[in-house]
């Protein structure tokens, strides 16, 4: 049975996309995860246990952990999504993610390469390294500019996104200097259950729930491009199989809304869901000083994967949007100890957007 090892896997994301491979595919995971802050191994849910699903924790940036995964292991791909993601930690310390983003992808490009010498015939021919970034490589759009392409320069503006720029063009030398058969799939703003609470949804959605402020940077004028978590996954798994070295692949919904319509959204789908008492949950929005270098606008155009993948997203905000909040509702059990902790509370006056 052939293997696929997936950085990050027990992140946001990463456990979104293993949840999706191993119940579309009869692929084995071996999932490398250093277990971090924002690491939810019960995100993983039925499969954390499955006989077709192997936990490493060990950090990417560790050479030797990450060689012994692959001699042991001996996956036919890898999807690499482990990265430090959140804008407002880069701006406090960059320097981790410059370590995990930019050191821990070159260990993971080296080791893959090693690995990947050693292959013959269609085991060589068949291997595939799929580096997952981000959309905020591109920079910033303003009202009336076309969305970003595959073709769009690099303008980082944040740590976080220098690093993932950074990144990604790692990937793209090492294809172009050794062969190396990978390629980068970049993306908008994800959402849905399983979601670290420090991000723009669920801070909201779980303020809104405790009668606390709605903390929105600036006017709220800031757009982004809204894809549920379970899209990106399935376009993934399908960009791993139908992926082609050297290639880079947007991908997006085609739902761009400014962060206060999101929030507004939130409160209202809430209002619905379980009414407040008090009144509408819109009044408790607070306006803050903004982030440094804010980008102003995110946006993709996705028409390319959707050529090459045969993938479109299958949610409308609106529905994701509730699918989400409900699953919140639904999952205190979750989300309350990481609430409570020392940390979450220092970097919950935050907005992920």
């Amino acid at each position: 049975m052939s293997v696929v090892l997936i950085t990050g896997g027990c992140g946001f994301i990463g456990s979104a996309v293993l949840r999706h491979l191993l119940a579309t595919t009869d692929h084995s995971v071996v999932n490398i995860d250093k277990l971090t802050y924002a690491a939810s191994p019960e995100a993983l849910e039925g499969w954390r246990d499955h006989p077709r699903h192997v936990l490493v924790q060990a950090d990417i940036c560790d050479l030797e952990a990450v060689r012994a995964a692959f001699r042991t292991h001996r996956p036919v791909a890898v999807m690499h999504l482990a990265a430090e993601s959140h804008v407002d930690r880069s701006i406090d310390g960059p320097a981790e993610f410059i370590r995990t983003n930019v050191v821990g992808t070159q260990v993971m490009l080296e080791a893959a390469r090693e690995y990947w010498a050693s292959l013959e015939g269609d085991a060589k021919a068949g291997f595939r390294f799929h580096h997952v970034s981000t959309d905020e490589v591109f920079g910033s759009l303003y009202p009336g500019d076309p969305p970003f392409t595959p073709e769009t320069p690099y303008d980082p503006r944040s740590p976080y996104s220098a690093s993932k720029a950074a990144s990604d063009h790692l990937v793209r030398a090492w294809n172009h200097t050794y062969g190396f058969p990978s390629f980068v799939s970049n993306t908008t703003n994800n959402y849905g259950p399983w979601q670290f609470p420090e991000k723009l949804i669920p801070l909201v959605t779980l303020n809104a729930l405790e009668g606390k402020p709605l903390p929105v940077y600036g006017k709220g004028e800031n757009i982004r491009d809204w894809l549920h978590v379970e899209d990106h996954a399935e376009a993934l798994v399908l960009a791993l199989f139908r992926g082609q070295p050297g290639a880079t692949y947007c991908i997006g919904p085609r739902q761009e809304r400014t962060n206060l319509e999101v929030v507004k959204a939130i409160c209202a789908t809430l209002d619905r869901l379980r009414p407040d008492a008090a009144g509408p949950r819109e009044r408790r929005i607070t306006f803050v000083t903004d982030r440094p270098g804010h980008d102003f606008r995110y946006a993709m155009d996705p028409s390319g994967a959707e050529a090459a993948l045969g993938w479109k997203a299958r949610h409308d905000f609106e529905s994701g949007l509730e699918h989400t909040i409900r699953w919140y509702l639904a999952n205190e059990a979750w989300w309350r100890p990481i609430r409570e902790k020392a940390y979450a509370g220092q970097r919950l006056g935050g907005v992920k957007s």
